[in-house]
């Protein structure tokens, strides 16, 4: 007869109390995880039909932010940065979608989120994990988390280059300047608001006042930091806004590309 294994971790701990139940809480706690759940697993099936599918992210001077920079065998006027991996046969966009996607799933906010809504780890406040024993992030893989402050400073250059495309759509379709489309405000809104996310980030609120002994000493860095922190209070929002913005700039050039609708232009 196999002995009865006690469970000691969790709300069955010694020291805790015994209550039975999952949770106490009376509202409707899942409702949160559970569209965290549905938005998270929304974005990524898009985002990962449009990076394999190769085609239709460029609508001149339109780029598509999942294709920036075309750095593969790119389509005619979508490289700004020349052909390194024009060898490259699969989709151009694999090349370099590593960089913002590590940099998001190590991100503190969204380890909590997707933590909670597809490991239950846990689910919500107040609420107990179904998993029998907690490791934390002190093994492969979750030990690749700490990697986010180097796939910051990747984020900020990415930064850059979407402010770049977005200069860049200040042209007509044949590349003169002086001209403003509806593409042109939703990638200035979204390079906006990837700035807003990257600056907010708790990575960066280290690196402009971290290891600091004495901020009277370093006025401009105490300056930056405070900047930086108020910013930091609003990172879950910028995480989502920025997530949403990045799906919808795909999307337009999308259908601009592929003949579905027509850019509006405004002069």
């Amino acid at each position: 007869m196999t002995p009865e294994v006690q469970v000691t971790t969790g709300v069955h701990g010694p020291g805790r109390a015994e209550i039975e139940e999952r949770t106490l809480r009376t509202d409707r706690w899942w409702l949160m995880p559970l569209g965290t759940f549905l938005g998270f697993s929304a974005f990524v099936v898009y985002a990962t039909i449009r990076a394999f599918m190769g085609r239709d992210y460029y609508a001149s001077p339109y780029l598509s932010p999942f294709y920036s920079p075309c750095l593969g065998d790119c389509v005619s006027g979508a490289s700004d940065f020349g052909q390194p991996f024009e060898w490259w046969p699969l989709s151009a966009a694999l090349i370099i979608l590593v960089f913002p996607l590590g940099f998001r799933m190590t991100c503190y906010y969204y380890r909590k989120a997707y933590y909670r809504a597809f490991w239950f780890s846990p689910p919500a406040c107040a609420v107990a994990e179904p998993h029998g024993s907690y490791s934390g992030e002190t093994r492969f893989p979750l030990l690749l988390q700490n990697l986010h402050r180097y796939f910051w400073y990747v984020a900020v250059l990415f930064g850059f280059i979407l402010t770049f495309d977005a200069i860049l759509a200040f042209r007509d379709e044949h590349h003169e300047w002086g001209h403003m489309g509806l593409g042109t405000v939703i990638l200035l809104v979204n390079a906006a608001l990837i700035w807003l996310y990257t600056l907010s980030c708790h990575s960066c609120r280290h690196v402009v006042g971290g290891r600091l002994r004495h901020f009277s000493k370093h006025p401009v860095r105490y300056r930056l930091w405070t900047w930086v922190s108020r910013l930091n209070g609003s990172h879950a929002k910028y995480a989502w806004y920025s997530l949403v913005s990045i799906a919808v700039a795909d999307l337009y050039v999308f259908l601009v590309a592929n003949g579905t609708i027509d850019d509006v232009r405004f002069f």
